[in-house]
């Protein structure tokens, strides 16, 4: 059983959320808080599985209550928050907190398919400790591809995701010049937000995808969540971004599978991939694509990953050209687009 701790000012919120648990079978509801000082406590005196986290709350906010945990212990941490606290939703994955959902996910309307993936999501990082810092390691080096232009990059990540990026894009060039496409798997509502959370790392352009764009160099892109994003050739061979309302893929939508299929068809040889921390297989089927197609593709390696679902995945298919590190990641695609 994962011993969990459920911490919200809302007497109505705890309810909701103790129901949701105790209907796996695999939580034990150790016990509740509903103010940032009880909180503390209430860790620190439990040394719980699992801390579900409420981020606006009364004498402590979510933030300062991760921080003064994690000076003393480190314990794994999932926010549960309103869309209005989107971006200090993912200023507390910089802090600790491994990962966030939107209230809004936890109603009766939520489909088994999703309702089985928090599970597994939450049971997976009930048994992590909080990272205070992604190590550095050597890379695992399985092919060097060789260089060519390269039109496009598509990037995909989950879990662990936020956090990763914000690193990433703080260790990318600032002149870097191809256009970046990201399917990240956000909450619905939260992509916003992330767009404009992640522009403070980077001196590159970031944006919410828009349809029907043309990708332009040094701008980054977020797919939307609700749609599909694909990137296809126009009549006069120039690169857009076009959403579709397919059904999931890999219970996601969007997809990161969909993404670098499409990429794969439509710019050959001229895009890499690039597959970072996450649960599930989202990307190694659109991985194993670009490979055949002649693309150049990538993975975070297994030590920096708070997850290693994802790229593991994609390794697994024997068609990622390189296992890196995620500090190495931006000076290889800086070289390979150079």
């Amino acid at each position: 059983m994962i011993n969990t701790l459920i911490v919200d000012d809302s007497a109505l919120a705890r309810d909701i959320l103790r129901d949701f648990l105790e209907e796996d079978g695999n939580f034990n509801i150790i016990g509740e808080a509903a103010d940032g000082e009880e909180a503390v406590r209430e860790i620190l005196a439990l040394n719980p599985d699992l801390v579900t986290l409420d981020l606006e709350m009364p004498k402590m906010n979510g933030l300062e209550v991760i921080e003064a945990v994690m000076k003393k212990v480190s314990v794994p941490i999932v926010v549960i928050s309103s869309h209005d606290n989107a971006k200090t939703a993912y200023e507390a994955t910089l802090k600790g907190a491994l990962e966030f959902y939107s209230k809004d996910l936890f109603t009766a309307k939520l489909n088994p398919e999703k309702r089985k993936e928090i599970y597994e999501t939450l049971k997976r990082i009930s048994g992590i400790k909080s990272p205070r810092s992604i190590p550095i390691t050597e890379p695992l080096q399985i092919t060097q591809p060789a260089k060519r232009i390269i039109r496009s990059v598509v990037l995909a990540s989950s879990t662990g995701g936020p956090r990763a990026l914000s690193r990433f894009f703080s260790h990318l060039a600032a002149d870097f010049s191809v256009p970046i496409v990201i399917v990240q798997h956000n909450s619905p509502g939260f992509d916003e937000s992330f767009a404009q959370w992640l522009g403070v790392f980077t001196a590159l352009k970031v944006k919410l995808a828009e349809d029907g764009e043309n990708p332009r160099p040094g701008t980054v892109y977020i797919a939307k969540t609700g749609k599909h994003i694909e990137l296809l050739l126009t009549d006069t061979e120039d690169p857009v971004l076009r959403y579709n309302n397919g059904v999931p893929e890999n219970n996601q939508k969007p997809a990161a599978d969909v993404l670098f299929r499409s990429a794969a068809e439509s710019l050959k040889s001229s895009v890499i991939s690039v597959v970072l921390t996450g649960m599930g297989n989202d990307g190694a089927a659109g991985t194993r694509k670009i490979r055949e197609m002649g693309g150049i593709t990538l993975a975070q390696d297994e030590k920096s990953s708070l997850i290693y679902g994802m790229p593991k995945a994609a390794a697994e298919t024997g068609c990622v050209d390189m296992v890196l590190p995620l500090d190495r990641i931006p000076g290889e695609l800086t070289r390979l687009t150079k």
